[in-house]
């Protein structure tokens, strides 16, 4: 397990979530360093009073007032699916000697880096496909198994659960989040804060803000920003 002043020339990380996702993205920083090393993986940061004082052997460093007091260069990787607590985290760490990590499994297909844009702290785990020409806003989330096809555009702070399948030139707006199993179809436009349940079948726009669920997708509330 690497530690603290191990190797150099890696960069060292900590995860914000101590949950189940966060785990996740520990799996993936050690993937990514099976391929290339790179990372140095220093432990978790979370709010949760009652966090385990170890999580995988990693310790838990305490919460975000210990982060925003970090004095040594720091990569952060935000492991929170819900995308307005992920927006409320990011946009509260001001720390100037924090820098958010962008994480891509390493067999994502190198067209991701060559004509795709990717913001700043977005996350894509394995099996993941993505395609051409998308953009990716800051702090994304593609969770196992997503799919993304051409002209794809994801606001900031998206998360998608794992399998979803976004299809060529449909367009999600910022803090959007896409249950498991859902798809989008071609050629339509999600409005930022929308919520699409899981295994929907979006077939027509919909506005910001609303939660969507079925086969066809259909409004069942509309909420508040």
């Amino acid at each position: 397990m690497p530690h603290k002043g191990t190797h150099s020339y890696l960069k060292n990380i900590a995860i914000f979530g101590a949950s189940g996702l966060g785990r996740e993205v520990l799996m993936l920083i050690h993937q990514i360093n099976q391929f290339i090393p790179t990372w140095n993986m220093i432990g978790f940061y979370d709010d949760n009073p009652e966090t385990p004082k170890t999580i995988n052997k990693y310790p838990y460093l305490g919460n975000r007032d210990k982060l925003q007091a970090v004095k040594e260069p720091l990569y952060v990787a935000i492991a929170i699916g819900n995308p307005g607590i992920k927006a409320q985290v990011a946009e509260k760490i001001t720390n100037e000697n924090i820098q958010f990590a962008t994480l891509i499994h390493p067999a994502v297909p190198n067209e991701a880096y060559q004509f795709n844009q990717i913001g700043e702290g977005t996350i894509i785990t394995q099996g993941c496909v993505i395609t051409t020409n998308i953009t990716l806003g800051q702090h994304v989330l593609l969770n196992l198994g997503c799919t993304l096809g051409h002209d794809v555009k994801l606001g900031d702070y998206t998360s998608l659960m794992p399998h979803v399948n976004i299809a060529g030139n449909s367009e999600l707006g910022k803090g959007v989040y896409v249950g498991t199993n859902a798809t989008v179809i071609q050629f339509l436009k999600v409005g930022d804060k929308a919520i699409i349940g899981a295994g929907a079948v979006v077939h027509r726009d919909l506005p910001a803000a609303v939660t969507a669920v079925g086969v066809p997708a259909k409004i069942i509330k509309r909420h508040h920003g």
